[in-house]
């Protein structure tokens, strides 16, 4: 039975391998080879480690981003990155249970604001942070339980299950980890040039506010951020690898560190212009 299975086999591994090249031959057309992605596109990796795909890994960032502009702690951050894991899986959603819409699957009928409004990411995590705030004692309860205060779910202890995954997230995205978010982003740039950079700097503004130092054009396409410290500097870091996918973002520099799109890896300046801890380099495709 071995003896007849043997050639089977082969053959089905001979289909897989020729399967694989016409993928790889038919994206490097234009000159880029885009490989088939085997995996999630990120990894965030701050005492544990999360997988995420690039949506995923945008509208987390987004989430921690408007905390940190309302000035709220990092545990804020853990909250509701685990309701919007539990409520959406970090999908910005259309549809839901009943009304229910968006990354927290808030309701319009119960006064979260319009399904246009509540679709809007930024505008869905403010609300919810408003209404984490209101919660007296939400900084001494669980994760589950501050969570449940503002939700109201059928299900009150579902959150708990997210803790440990966004307590890695939050401690990234918060900028206590260097080097710590890891995207991979292969194919065609979905945008470029000075269209790319200019979504970028309007992305980080609505994102970040007021609080948001000086944002720079650079001469090779893209921009620069000023920074006051090293956490707050992979803070912006951070941010801009998350929202690579979506706005042409080639390469990232800070702290003598590059990201690039296509390797996925934080890698030491070996060469080039290279970033002190005081400034953020965001790099598009041309």
């Amino acid at each position: 039975m071995c003896v007849r299975r043997k050639p089977v086999v082969l053959v089905v591994l001979l289909a897989l391998l020729g399967a694989l090249g016409v993928v790889v031959a038919v994206n490097s057309i234009g000159g880029r080879i885009k490989l088939p992605q085997l995996g999630p596109e990120c990894i965030v990796r701050a005492d544990g480690e999360v997988a995420l795909d690039l949506v995923q890994m945008a509208n987390a960032a987004t989430i921690t981003a408007v905390g940190l502009r309302r000035k709220m702690p990092e545990q804020a951050v853990v909250i509701a990155l685990a309701t919007a894991f539990q409520e959406s899986k970090l999908e910005n959603l259309d549809t839901g249970d009943r009304d229910s819409v968006g990354l927290f699957q808030q309701r319009p009928s119960q006064g979260w604001g319009t399904p246009e409004k509540i679709q809007d990411p930024r505008y869905a995590a403010g609300k919810f942070y408003s209404a984490l705030k209101k919660v007296k004692g939400w900084q001494q309860m669980r994760v589950t339980d501050a969570a449940q205060k503002v939700q109201r779910s059928a299900y009150p202890n579902a959150y708990e299950k997210w803790a440990d995954e966004s307590a890695v997230l939050a401690k990234a995205l918060t900028g206590r980890a260097t080097g710590a978010v890891e995207c991979t982003v292969n194919g065609e740039p979905a945008l470029r040039g000075a269209t790319a950079a200019a979504a970028l700097a309007e992305g980080m503004r609505l994102d970040w506010g007021k609080g948001l130092n000086t944002i720079e054009a650079t001469q090779s396409g893209g921009l620069t951020v000023a920074v006051k410290d090293v956490n707050v500097g992979w803070r912006y870091a951070h941010w801009l690898v998350s929202h690579a996918s979506g706005t042409g973002v080639e390469r990232v520099r800070f702290a003598d560190r590059e990201w690039t799109a296509l390797d996925g890896k934080w890698q030491p300046v070996t060469g080039g212009e290279g970033a002190g801890n005081d400034t953020v380099i965001a790099e598009v495709f041309s």
